[in-house]
């Protein structure tokens, strides 16, 4: 509830999208409550999943927006609206914006994860999954129509998907006989509808919005606390099942009754009016009206058929002997939906009690210059009556005559493979199988894998940079004459590497390495760095020292007997060892800035007491760096240890 409230009060579009996020995780966790059930547990990651990837690009879209608009406040962003559709990139923020608002209201195809949320309790479904969370991107597009709308792309894709949505899910609800499957499909239908309300984008459109979201809020909630009651004192949801509970739930059944003709746009009710309003913004709708309004007549038709199946079928006929030792609920469970089915008939009556108050606001904050008419319960013998008069001929008649069956959903479950969510489930799946390869090859455990993948990557990266983004330039004449003592110690290199390469005891390949690291040792002797040829000579020695006391643990050599991989293996050497040559004679060209250093060369005795200015950088100036290094070898040491004391108590074991 804090979370809604905030998504609905606040005005900056960040702080808007923090809100969002709240309530997609609150619902998460309320819709996997029975966490025991996997089908809870399912239904909720779908649900986050959805959500959570639309919140991702509503996200995307606010920052989006707030660059082209420079602010990210909405009172501030309508006065930039011409600016933000007049950008390169208006239709990508379209996208961006659409993608948040329809996988929040369930729009086609994203309503999958509608009705999976009925998995929750059913106070949930009645408060979160009917009457209020679902209707977040309704607002969100109501709420940004005076910044992004206006313009054919915005009113032809709202129309559009909000169409469609509501005539889909219309004919999904008839199919089912679940009491929640039927109210989750009626639910996406409303929500359809209004999205195809804000899409027609004119006054009258906006009035029939504002009227319908509150309309349906009302008689949709009542409706699923009615389907709570029921399956908490009957036990089941099955709609073929259940008839007249009314001789002992009286006061369900009246609530019941109330929603249901609610639903139905019964003279009298809210939701009478909610449907002329409906009918009178399809027919000033343009050139399209007769194609807009069939489809809403189509709608509503059989939104009335769902909501008498809901809220007078199962309560209706002879009681079964299985129901006649059912009791009537407590006093707290019946009265809520009671409140709810008289509210709806008090504002029927009493429209005027919310036409200033909430509706007008609502409108002129879409379009500040809409001229309203107040609300009235009638408006004469006109079309739009008649509309309305037929829509209920026909619902009523329908529900006489088409009775609920379970073949109607096993008709549609043959076409399965078709819908959103098993095409959305398949596509998890194969990126699921996708990870487990990706996984498989670049975690693959093996230290050897790990470096082979970080060198192709630094290859890469640095072949782009250098090839593509640096003009190469080495100044041989700046190189200096070859000594004979430096190509003795590099051929003694190149030497030592053949031998680490080519043999097959591995005692001799250390002790290579071992040269290897004491030739470079002189080269740092001959280029006057004592230090770094100390610390070069400790390191390797330590490191030929460990090797040779770890020998006897190591596992035998590979034999590499497929050429491709000695191949790959070459050719992945020579390019790594080619871009550091490369580096390395490109640093020559670089301008040499001597401030640092002679920054360290004055202060190191002077703060630090240190003749050895490279000690001092290592211990005072940048001691906590050393310290952070040491730690790292130290829990590499520990772990390495742990592994080695495995090894051991393996063999043991064995």
């Amino acid at each position: 509830m804090a979370g809604m409230l905030g998504l609905v009060l606040c005005d900056n579009v960040l702080a808007l999208f923090v809100f969002w996020e709240i309530t997609s995780i609150s619902s998460f966790f309320l819709i996997g409550f029975n966490n025991e059930n996997i089908d809870s547990r399912k239904s909720a990651l779908i649900s986050l999943a959805v959500t959570g990837g639309g919140g991702f690009l509503l996200l995307v879209g606010f920052i989006l927006m707030g660059s082209i608009g420079g602010s990210y406040s909405i009172k501030e962003l309508v006065n930039q609206s011409s600016q933000l559709q007049n950008s390169p990139f208006f239709i990508l923020l379209l996208i961006l914006v659409f993608g948040g608002a329809f996988t929040k209201s369930a729009q086609f195809p994203f309503h999958f994860w509608l009705p999976g949320a009925m998995k929750a309790p059913t106070p949930v479904s009645a408060y979160l999954h009917s009457a209020t969370m679902v209707k977040a991107g309704i607002y969100l597009l109501a709420r940004l129509t005076p910044v992004l709308g206006n313009n054919t792309s915005w009113s032809y894709t709202l129309m559009i998907v909000g169409g469609f949505t509501m005539l889909y899910a219309v004919v999904h609800s008839i199919m089912r006989t679940d009491l929640k499957g039927i109210l989750a499909y009626s639910t996406i239908t409303a929500l359809g509808m209004l999205v195809f309300l804000l899409g027609i984008g004119t006054t009258e459109a906006f009035i029939a919005a504002a009227v319908f979201i509150l309309v349906h809020a009302l008689y949709k909630a009542g409706l699923f606390l009615i389907t709570g009651v029921i399956d908490h004192e009957a036990g089941t949801r099955n709609i073929t099942e259940l008839r007249g509970l009314r001789k002992v739930m009286l006061p369900v059944a009246v609530a019941g009754l109330l929603a249901a003709l609610s639903s139905a746009g019964l003279p009298l009710t809210f939701g009478f009016i909610g449907k002329e309003l409906i009918y009178e913004a399809t027919m000033h709708s343009g050139n399209l009206f007769m194609l807009l309004t069939g489809a809403a007549i189509f709608t509503n038709v059989l939104l009335l058929y769902t909501g008498f199946l809901a809220g007078i079928k199962p309560f209706t006929g002879a009681l079964p002997k299985k129901f006649e030792k059912l009791h009537s609920p407590p006093l707290l469970m019946w009265l809520p939906p009671l409140i709810l089915g008289v509210t709806g008939v008090v504002l029927g009556v009493f429209p005027s009690l919310i036409d200033s108050a909430l509706v007008q606001p609502v409108v002129y904050g879409l379009q500040s210059s809409a001229q309203l008419k107040h609300l009235a319960v009638w408006h004469g013998f006109n079309l739009i009556l008649l509309l309305s008069a037929i829509t209920l001929a026909v619902g009523t008649v329908l529900y006489f005559l088409l009775k609920p069956s379970e073949s109607r959903l096993a008709f549609l479950d043959q076409f399965k493979s078709f819908s959103p969510q098993h095409i959305t489930t398949v596509a998890a799946n194969k990126m699921h199988d996708l990870a487990d390869r990706f996984t498989a090859i670049f975690q693959s455990g093996y230290l050897r894998a790990y470096v082979l993948f970080t060198m192709i990557f630094i290859i890469l990266l640095l072949s782009y940079k250098l090839f593509f983004g640096v003009n190469i330039y080495v100044n041989v004449s700046a190189l200096q004459s070859i000594t004979v003592y430096e190509a003795v110690i590099v051929g003694t290199m190149f030497v030592a590497i053949f031998y680490t390469l080519s043999t097959k005891s591995r005692l001799i390949a250390v002790a290579s390495m071992g040269v290897v690291g004491y030739c470079m040792c002189l080269i740092f002797v001959f280029y006057s760095a004592p230090d770094l040829a100390m610390t070069q000579f400790t390191i390797d020695t330590l490191t030929v020292v460990l090797f040779v006391l770890v020998l006897f643990r190591l596992p035998h050599f590979l034999k590499l007997s497929n050429p491709r991989l000695k191949i790959r293996d070459v050719i992945i050497s020579l390019s790594f060892g080619t871009l550091i040559s490369i580096i390395a004679l490109e640093v020559l060209n670089e301008k040499v800035y001597k401030a640092t250093t002679h920054y360290y060369a004055d202060k190191a005795y002077v703060l630090a007491h240190g003749k050895n200015v490279v000690n001092v950088i290592l211990v005072d100036f940048r001691g906590m760096d050393t310290l952070v290094e040491i730690t790292v070898l130290t829990i590499a040491a520990i772990g390495v240890f742990s592994m080695l004391k495995l090894k051991i108590s393996l063999s043991e074991k064995e």
